[in-house]
């Protein structure tokens, strides 16, 4: 599903969206929904699908609530995924042409009515495999602190984040959880959280951020 194809008559099924490629003489008509474009040809033309941050309206950050609580004993580290929403970059060159969400749209508010911000929600089991979705996130947290610690939701920056994919699955990057006697410190690293993944846009990794709420 991801990755280049070429610009031709065909139907590309993504996540149970289709998105229709007609040629039509010098252009090739570009459908999905009520959603169309007329894509002059060229010769070795391609369209590209690469996944990208579900910042839906704009927003900052996102927000996966753990069904059940993560408990982590004093000093230890846990590994494991969880599923997560994305969106589709639909490109022609460099050209974005189209984007949309591959998973349901939901918000909620972080933090107080007063000074908090809207994030894109999601609820998410934590599991040592990677779970069947679309899209999911590994997470590697770690008690720093002499007490045993619980978590039941992580919050993480994803405006401009880097993105992978892999085949019909894409990957947030490598998010870090420190636990300690604070705010619990979460950073989204950048990093491919696999090997033989295939990253979108440039490395970015973001400041610590402090889980308040």
């Amino acid at each position: 599903m991801f990755g280049s194809h070429e610009l031709k008559t065909q139907f590309i099924k993504v996540h149970g969206i289709k998105i229709h490629l007609l040629e039509d003489g010098e252009f090739v008509r570009y459908r999905r929904g009520e959603v169309t474009r007329a894509i002059k040809r060229t010769p070795g033309g391609r369209i590209t699908l690469l996944p990208a941050p579900a910042t839906g309206y704009g927003v900052g950050l996102l927000m996966i609530r753990l069904k059940s609580p993560l408990v982590v004993p004093p000093g230890e580290r846990v590994e494991g995924y969880v599923s997560a929403p994305v969106e589709l970059d639909v490109r022609v060159g460099g050209l974005s042409i189209d984007r949309f969400s591959l998973t349901r749209e939901k918000y909620a508010l972080y933090g107080t009515i007063e000074t908090g911000a809207i994030a894109r929600y999601w609820i998410s089991d934590f599991s040592e495999k990677e779970p069947e979705s679309v899209c999911v996130a590994k997470l590697s947290v770690v008690n720093v602190s002499t007490d045993w610690k619980a978590i039941d939701k992580v919050v993480f920056p994803i405006n401009g984040s880097t993105m992978y994919y892999r085949g019909d699955r894409a990957y947030y990057p490598l998010i870090t959880v420190k636990l300690g006697n604070g705010f619990p410190e979460i950073d989204n690293t950048g990093r491919a959280p696999e090997d033989n993944l295939v990253r979108v846009g440039k490395l970015k990794d973001f400041p610590d951020f402090l889980m308040r709420w």
